[in-house]
């Protein structure tokens, strides 16, 4: 087992507890309602589970991205309450840059807020020599980084946003350069060295954390992320960054990784009504297959295009039994099975609150994770939230920085 640094910073103490909290209540956030008709933790509080069933789904989804509201029967108040208190970081208020109009055409109003928002919080130290904008997308970061003259390079695998970024930075006539790569390869190191400052605004999942750990080993003296997506990765379980989580009590799945990220905000209420009705079928057919089957296991199903919910549901539920070769009886109550697919989203969308307790307790881990991970390599970092949940719930800032001598 690896040593852990023998003065503990507060980031450690914070991660220490949140592990333990984590790792205490796991019975709780693990089991997914969506795939197990009962769920372990319902014996145990059967008042709360009772309660939660009894709900419709307008309940689940007026609570679904604040649970901590939810008036449910104990221990729900007390596990919100804590989880709230471990997950709390520090708010960051900057004022947003100010740059001409041409800078934001064609940007969604959203995204540019975001970027704004991010840019206007890296507050170094030391003067900043050179931006590189790591999974630059079209480079709208770099190139707001960039507006006051110091160079800016942006790296990027799409070929067509490499492109036009490149003609966005030239029509501003800004000291840019954009480059077609993947951040993966060998040759992404080389654009890495003391006096370059990476930031990566939303990089999913194995690209920021390659970021990370290359910025480290290439001695970068400063550099900020925004993680997004920490599913993407390439193994089935979680590798944790610093000494501290490897030798923590808690061990991540990619499905557990999942979960910080069912908070949404920008979903219209088309997206959401097509989102619920794909449930609904889809537990629908769950029910049936697990009767004809008479095995009470999940039956995973493939991803399902839109036209697929333009079908009937028996149409549906037919198909599926096709592909998955289950052989239908001549008279199914269609009618009655399509309602009780509909209850049974209600029941889960409610269950899934006592998990979503748990999305930003486990996200603050990962970061702390990063945070931890940088420490031990001579960093001096500070985690905020640079921005509000409501413009973009990945809204957490790792900035780093080796104060020189």
């Amino acid at each position: 087992m690896k040593q852990m640094p023998a003065n503990q910073s507060p980031y450690a103490r914070h991660f220490i507890a949140l592990d333990h909290f984590l790792k205490t209540h796991e019975t709780l956030w693990r089991p997914i309602p969506f795939v197990a008709r009962q769920l372990a933790w319902e014996e145990e509080y059967p008042e709360l589970s009772h309660w939660l069933r009894q709900q419709s789904l307008e309940h689940a989804e007026r609570y679904q991205n604040h649970p901590e509201n939810v008036p449910a029967p104990s221990p729900f108040n007390q596990i919100a309450t804590m989880a709230q208190q471990l997950s709390r970081l520090p708010q960051r208020d900057a004022s947003p840059i100010s740059v001409n109009r041409f800078f934001n055409v064609d940007i969604p109003g959203r995204k540019w807020a975001q970027i704004n928002a991010f840019a206007g919080n890296l507050d170094f130290v030391g003067e900043t020599q050179h931006w590189l904008d790591w999974c630059s997308g079209k480079g709208h970061l770099g190139r707001l980084l960039g507006h006051s003259g110091v160079d800016f390079t942006c790296i990027e695998y799409n070929a067509a946003l490499v492109a036009e970024g490149q003609r966005l930075t030239q029509r501003l006539q800004l000291n840019g350069q954009h480059q077609h790569m993947d951040v993966t390869d060998e040759c992404a190191a080389e654009h890495l060295h003391p006096q370059i400052t990476p930031v990566a605004l939303h990089a999913c999942g194995d690209l920021h954390t390659h970021l990370l750990q290359l910025a480290c080993s290439k001695g970068c003296n400063q550099l900020a992320i925004a993680p997004c997506c920490y599913n993407r990765i390439a193994s089935e379980s979680y590798t944790p960054l610093s000494i501290q989580a490897q030798n923590a009590s808690l061990k991540l799945t990619k499905t557990d990784l999942r979960l910080p990220l069912a908070e949404t905000v920008t979903a219209g209420a088309r997206v959401r009504q097509q989102r619920d009705l794909s449930m609904a079928r889809r537990l629908g057919f769950d029910l049936l297959q697990r009767e004809l089957r008479e095995i009470d296991n999940y039956l995973p199903i493939p991803s399902l295009g839109i036209e697929w919910l333009k079908k009937p549901f028996s149409r549906f539920c037919q198909d599926l039994a096709e592909l998955n070769g289950i052989a239908l009886p001549a008279e199914i109550a269609w009618d009655a099975l399509e309602h009780r697919g509909r209850q049974r989203l209600a029941e889960v969308r409610n269950l899934e609150l006592v998990r979503n307790l748990f999305r930003r307790p486990i996200e603050v881990w990962l970061i702390l994770d990063r945070a931890l991970f940088l420490e031990e390599h001579g960093y001096q970092v500070t985690i905020s939230e640079f921005c509000s949940p409501e413009l973009t719930p990945r809204n957490i800032l790792i900035l780093a920085e080796r104060i020189l001598s």
